[in-house]
């Protein structure tokens, strides 16, 4: 990811800050328009956290990732399973809506569609 900033590789403060932010990243968010299920936790330094997805029940994920840019934190999640060959999410933290915001490219129809998660309540 050419241009990517890490959490660890700013100033105290900044850090600090932005371990904050991953920490209101942990937990069940769903997609409204679907109810697809979101799960986040483990949410470490250098970009790695540990990702569950369910559309009800559980489908693989094969990679996930955060980083830092321009000062946003965006993730990235691959989904590998029956019907999700390669999956892919593209998400923005937007900590003033408290939701993720991006793309989801379905793989099997070849399309790429605008979508949000919302924190499960």
């Amino acid at each position: 990811m050419s241009g990517a900033v890490y959490a660890g590789s700013g100033q105290a403060d900044k850090a600090s800050q932005g371990q904050t932010e991953l920490q209101r990243l942990e937990g069940r968010w769903v997609r409204p328009d679907g109810g697809y299920v979101l799960e986040l936790g483990e949410i470490k330094k250098d970009g790695s956290l540990k990702a569950s997805y369910f559309n009800p029940r559980p489908i693989n994920v094969f990679s996930a990732k955060w980083s830092r840019k321009e000062g946003k934190i965006n993730l990235f999640v691959e989904l590998r399973d029956v019907n999700y060959p390669g999956s892919k999410y593209n998400l923005q933290y937007e900590p003033g809506a408290d939701r993720l915001k991006g793309t989801y490219f379905q793989a099997v129809e070849k399309q790429t569609y605008n979508i949000e998660f919302v924190r499960f309540k």
